[in-house]
């Protein structure tokens, strides 16, 4: 939960007046009331806002769409941003230099004016920027955010990567004004020091320069105290968010060029070109996204009876626009959390008002019970923890990159088993087929907490049934050990069955057998059941742990959990 501080005087004079009603239906709107002092003394109070809704983690988006679930008069509905949206000017291009691969390869970018800032609004730009970072930006690792006045800069701009003591400037609020290189940025200053883990190992580090050469930023860690400091006298910005996933920076440069057009009916929001090489993308891109809902899911899901007017009207007051011949919803560019018709239903909910929902107790009694496999996975739970390794639970959606490239997974390989989900809006969007991708993942991204690291997982692989064109699901076990070897995870599978009581065996593979890549060829073996090989175990390949930037060997195993289902 991020928290959003609110002044009084704004919210009493904008939205309406703070009594133990509004209260009660800003609770209602899913933004629990964190903490609330009546001493009129006290300037401020705090919601809590759930992490699916960055679009409220500042005080004009919450307005926004606090208003329309109000049901105030012009405040429902769509706001379609994009009808105002300015083309590109001249010059205002982005190029992406190719020396950012592997580094920070991606950026969106905006062009904002005629804003009127004050040191409260400076206030609520950075608060929105950093609760971002924090957020969708994973403390920047996975996006960053720069603002920079118009004024002091020279388009077109360049985002490419130096070498750290070749990139020399001021950083923002510097002590002193002293020019700092990259390099002792990251090993001097407060915030270079809070982020140098983002660019460790790099031999370059990202900037975005102007025309001029003049240095904007080294994102993620800090802007130019010369061309990156908004003031109150600033009315234009460049605003850029750089990362690794380009679908998640469109969503976050969205919700920041949005936020700013509601400061005032004069702000303009202006498009850039941005170039990487032959391709441009031009952003942002602020039209409505479509999703189609129907009105029979609906009710039957929140087991209501509503009309196709009722919940056009219920749908307004979340800020969307439904069209009712074709069933369609028109969401918002600023949302960023729908991902199903579910999500459409819930928000649907929100507006009938949970509190109007009349409790119904089945006429049917029925006596629940822990069924016969989970019974089995909590005993290889308490088997497993009781060697000391930590259980870990990850989403069922992957990426290619992790599932496959840094798997070594062949082209071939990879067409016959993705599943892909076209609903997902981010770098997610593929069904796992496998549990050792992730249980690496989690170590690599431990490499420098104690060792020796011991983990598990239990959980669900899906893969695809050519012959009838479904999806099978699986449930698997995984375990990783690092640093340790072969024998070390044998020894604990071996115990592990014997404590339940199967007997399993494990045999080397016969020559040319089909193999996980992952493994070192001899330091591998089948584990079988009933002469059914249901898994493999061995000794991560070097080159695998070279993709997952991992320090120390690791051992590992994954297996089938449904023969052994079956067995017990």
């Amino acid at each position: 939960m991020t928290i959003i501080n609110i002044n009084k005087k704004s919210f009493e004079k904008e939205i309406g007046k703070l009594d133990e009603v509004m209260l009660g239906k800003i609770a209602m709107f899913g933004t629990p009331v964190d903490s609330f002092d009546d001493d009129e003394l006290v300037d401020n109070f705090a919601i809590e806002v759930f992490p699916n809704r960055p679009d409220l983690l500042s005080y004009q988006g919450f307005k926004r769409s606090f208003l329309a679930y109000l049901d105030k008069k012009g405040k429902t509905g769509l706001i379609d941003y994009s009808k105002s949206l300015k083309k590109p000017a001249k010059d205002y291009e982005v190029i992406v230099d190719k020396s950012l691969e592997g580094i920070r390869p991606y950026t969106a970018c905006a062009i904002v004016k005629n804003l009127q800032l004050s040191d409260s609004r400076i206030k609520e730009i950075i608060d929105i920027q950093e609760k971002l970072h924090t957020t969708l930006g994973r403390k920047r690792k996975k996006a960053a955010i720069g603002i920079y006045p118009i004024e002091k800069i020279s388009l077109p701009i360049t985002f490419k990567a130096l070498e750290g003591d070749k990139i020399k400037f001021v950083p923002l609020d510097s002590p002193g004004e002293k020019e700092m290189t990259g390099l002792s940025i990251l090993q001097r200053h407060p915030t270079g020091r809070d982020y140098a883990h983002l660019l460790a190992g790099k031999e370059k580090f990202p900037i975005f320069v102007d025309a001029k050469e003049n240095i904007l930023s080294m994102p993620p860690i800090i802007n130019s105290n010369s061309t990156g400091k908004v003031t109150n006298e600033t009315r234009d910005v460049f605003i850029e968010c750089s990362g690794f996933d380009f679908e998640i920076l469109k969503k976050i440069l969205n919700i920041v060029v949005t936020t700013l057009a509601d400061f005032s009916d004069k702000v303009e929001i202006y498009q850039m070109n941005v170039h990487y090489g032959k391709k441009k993308e031009i952003t942002p891109d602020l039209k409505p996204e479509k999703m189609k809902l129907n009105i029979e899911n609906v009710n039957k899901l929140l087991g209501l009876n509503l009309n196709s007017k009722q919940l056009r009207g219920f749908l307004e007051r979340m800020g969307y626009s439904y069209n009712e011949k074709k069933r369609e919803v028109l969401i918002p560019a600023y949302r960023n959390d729908l991902l199903h018709e579910v999500d459409l239903i819930e928000d649907v909910a929100i507006a009938y008002g949970y509190d109007n929902f009349d409790p119904i107790i089945p006429a049917v009694s029925t006596i629940g019970s822990e069924s016969k496999n989970e019974i089995i996975k909590r005993k290889i739970s308490e088997i497993i923890n009781g060697a000391g390794f930590i259980e870990i639970s990850n989403y069922h959606l992957t990426t290619r990159d992790d599932q496959f490239k840094k798997m070594n997974v062949a082209d071939k390989e990879i067409k016959d088993s993705v599943i892909e989900v076209n609903e997902s809006k981010t770098e997610y969007n593929i069904l796992r087929n496998d549990l050792s991708h992730f249980a690496l993942k989690i170590l690599s991204e431990n490499v420098d907490a104690s060792y020796p690291q011991k983990i598990y997982e239990m959980g669900r692989v899906f893969n695809l049934d050519k012959e009838s064109n479904s999806i099978n699901e699986k449930e698997k076990l995984c375990l990783a050990y690092s640093p340790a070897n072969y024998t070390d995870v044998k020894r604990i599978i071996e115990s592990l069955f014997r404590m339940m009581k199967v007997e399993i065996e494990i045999k080397e593979p016969e020559s040319g057998e089909a193999l996980p890549s992952h493994f070192i060829e001899g330091r591998i073996a089948k584990i079988l059941i009933d002469n059914e090989v249901m898994g493999h175990i061995g000794e991560v390949h070097p080159k695998i742990l070279k993709n997952w930037k991992l320090k120390m060997a690791v051992a590992m195993f994954e297996i089938d959990l449904e023969k052994v289902f079956e067995k017990i």
